[in-house]
């Protein structure tokens, strides 16, 4: 009979952000050794909250299943003597299974024939199997960082208090440190801070809630934004959204109280990111706003209980932000008194990586890159703006207010560029030169901010690439993977044509002197080979979320140079592989690509003679392609991809009846290596657009 399964871990407040990662290392290591032990189960479900991380898992086997394996021992040759007797070998392998020889089986291999048995292996109870179960995956959380108390040798995020381990009604044994498992949890801890008795795992839900605690979190998040909507709206005012502040204070309380105080209007002449970074990174506190949009002075504060005395519990939270915004603006007026251009020589003193030197010699590289990459993009006019932009991009970074607050860095340098009198489009470049933040965030609205951003995040992909620190696994130490694509994202939502391997190339130049003494590993790809490969790995993954992985890779098989150019090549193909005629180009095409990779190699380099073509066939398929390549190139020339893949389609009738009536591999030497130019020239005219053999024939005729 399968019975349900509850572990539950009780502790001191666990940081916000350590409670996520921690229930998914809890469930993936009991479920990952349920399924090993051939356990089954049902639904698996994850509470936590400051107090608590808990994995609920129903109907769990009360055996794991039985298996029934064949095992190979000794090949025949070597189990049997020449007069056929066991030898030691086969011996050994029967008492291994515990079997007499005379009962071992044989079984036909690649590599010969051997001896056999079929071996069953039992389930294994579930008491058996659940104490170690939950042991290891209470103990391999894995923590940002660790504590140890008292005289417990594990470590945990906070001191363990508890521990609930429940099958059915039964106590599973688990120990951490000083704590035994039970059927003991605790409530709220200031309204039901006594202990409560679980008589099993389907309580644990209710009973928590009963006693003021809401352990799961996408009901308590959802609880959390009711409650702050409605006091927001109580206000006359509306909540400025934020997803990760929303995510932090779910995870900061088991029930959410907000209350709803205010500050001095005065505060209000402050930039409204410096406000809401203030009440966000200190205080946890949502900021509102009016239906303009325009800050209030107004905030919400999330309590983990309900006060009685509403009006002491907001005076404290008054008063604590009271002092934050002082400081806000104490920062905010010192800052103001060094014009930006002035800072800039502190940049000397600042290290950006320690073998690419410092932010001023960086702010170098990539104001003349931002140049150069005008002027391939057809924005040489904007040179001025991003030449002092560029100058200015990174003052901010020795101002106080942004090393109180990081997350500032562009909001200040853009506020200050403007207290300091600077044109409003250098303002601007300031701040959206580091725009897209993430993945949902704006673009810059202008070129010279875009130019700068692009210039600002190639020179640290070609850098850390140079220098051999290129992201591994998950790490990615200096976000390259984010800053590739930044760079896709406003390379194609601007619009700019530039030639990427040259502005990788120019990157690369102006990082020469940093690099000239570094000693590369033998065999180890160039950084320019290194940087574009990356982001050719970075665009399939991004475009093979909208489009066919297959689809994808015939595009970028061709190159990528010109970003806008692949992303409408791959728009192109992409509605013409669902036609139902386009499986029979693609073979068509994959003959010609075939031929060409065999034969092509011993075939002399030149062009393709039509004097010496014999059958009318492959006159008639020159005549039509010569007419093609011309309208192919007019089209492509034109962006018009489409355009160009209809021209190219019309040639298959033409290439089918060429394979059907003429003998490519001909006897004559000069006859064959015609032909083989011939379709090598048809080949380049396909992969104007895309490699239509890396392009999954039965895929397409879906």
């Amino acid at each position: 009979m399968a019975r349900d399964l509850l572990l539950e871990v009780g502790a001191e407040e666990i940081p916000a952000s350590f409670i996520g990662p921690a229930l998914e290392d809890l469930k993936r290591v009991i479920t990952e050794r349920l399924e090993a032990a051939r356990l089954k189960h049902g639904e698996v479900r994850t509470y936590g909250t400051p107090r608590r991380l808990a994995v609920w898992i129903k109907e769990v086997a009360d055996s794991g299943e039985d298996v029934t394996s064949e095992k190979l021992g000794p090949s025949v040759k070597a189990a049997f003597d020449k007069e056929g007797k066991p030898t030691v070998a086969a011996t050994k392998f029967a008492e291994s299974l515990k079997v007499p020889v005379s009962e071992l089986g044989r079984t036909q291999t690649a590599k010969g024939e051997y001896l056999s048995a079929k071996v069953q292996e039992k389930g294994r109870p579930a008491t058996e199997i659940l104490p170690e179960t939950l042991h290891a995956a209470v103990h391999g959380i894995n923590f940002r960082k660790s504590m140890r108390w008292g005289d417990v040798d594990q470590a945990f995020a906070r001191p363990v208090q508890w521990l609930v381990a429940l099958l059915g009604g039964e106590v599973v044994p688990v120990v951490f440190g000083d704590v035994k498992s039970g059927r003991t949890t605790y409530g709220h801890r200031f309204l039901a801070p006594g202990a409560i008795e679980l008589a099993r795992p389907a309580d644990y839900e209710a009973a928590l809630e009963k006693a003021h605690v809401v352990a799961d979190i996408p009901k308590r998040r959802a609880l959390l934004l009711e409650k702050i909507r409605a006091a927001a709206k109580g206000t006359g005012g509306q909540l400025l959204e934020d997803e990760a502040l929303v995510d932090q204070v779910t995870n900061l309380v088991e029930l959410p109280a907000p209350v709803v105080g205010t500050f001095e209007a005065r505060h209000l002449e402050l930039p409204p990111e410096v406000l809401v970074q203030e009440m966000k990174s200190h205080q946890r506190y949502f900021s509102l706003a009016d239906a303009k949009g325009k800050l209030l002075p107004k905030f919400i504060a999330v309590s983990n209980t309900p006060v009685k005395d509403e009006k002491l519990s907001v005076r404290g939270y008054e008063r604590v932000l009271r002092a934050r915004l002082a400081d806000g603006r104490f920062f905010f007026d010192e800052d103001r008194k060094t014009p930006l251009l002035e800072r800039v020589p502190k940049l000397a003193r600042v290290v950006w990586q320690g073998q690419l030197g410092s932010y001023a010699e960086k702010v170098d590289r990539f104001r003349a890159l931002g140049v150069f990459l005008a002027e391939r993009a057809g924005k040489a006019s904007e040179r001025s703006t991003i030449e002092q932009a560029a100058t200015l991009a990174k003052a901010d970074l020795v101002t106080g207010m942004v090393g109180e607050f990081p997350e500032l860095q562009g909001v200040m340098g853009r506020e200050y560029a403007r207290a300091a009198g600077e044109p409003e489009a250098v303002a601007l470049a300031i701040f959206e030169h580091y725009l897209p933040r993430n993945a949902n965030d704006a673009l810059p609205t202008q070129d010279a901010g875009a130019l700068i951003g692009l210039a600002d995040r190639l020179d640290t992909l070609c850098g850390i690439f140079a220098i051999g620190k290129s992201p591994s696994g998950a790490a990615d130490p200096f976000g390259l993977r984010r800053a590739c694509l930044a760079i896709v994202h406003i390379v194609l939502g601007r619009g700019y044509r530039f030639s990427l391997s040259a502005a990788v190339d120019e990157a690369l130049k102006l990082l020469e002197p940093k690099l000239r003494n570094l000693k590369r590993k033998p065999g180890e790809p160039e950084p320019r080979e290194q940087v574009l490969e990356f982001f050719r790995g970075r665009l399939k993954a991004l475009w093979s979320e909208s489009y066919r992985t297959d689809v994808v890779e015939a595009v970028l098989s061709v190159g990528f140079d010109d970003l806008v150019a692949a992303r409408k090549r791959l728009e192109a193909l992409s509605g013409l592989v669902g036609h139902a005629d386009f499986t029979p180009l693609a073979a068509a095409f994959k003959r010609v690509v075939n031929i060409v990779e065999k034969q092509g190699k011993d075939v002399s380099k030149g062009q393709t003679l039509p004097e010496k073509f014999r059958d009318e066939p492959e006159r008639a398929l020159h005549a039509a392609f010569t007419q093609a390549s011309g309208r192919v190139a007019a089209f492509v020339k034109a962006d018009d991809f489409s355009g160009a893949l209809k021209e190219i389609t019309g040639l298959k009738p033409a290439v089918d009846t060429f394979f059907d009536k003429v003998t490519v591999m001909a006897e004559d030497k000069e006859l064959r290596e015609n032909r083989v130019r011939f379709l090598t020239e048809i080949g380049a005219l396909f992969n104007q657009v895309a490699d239509f053999s890396k392009i999954q024939a039965e895929a397409s005729s879906a």
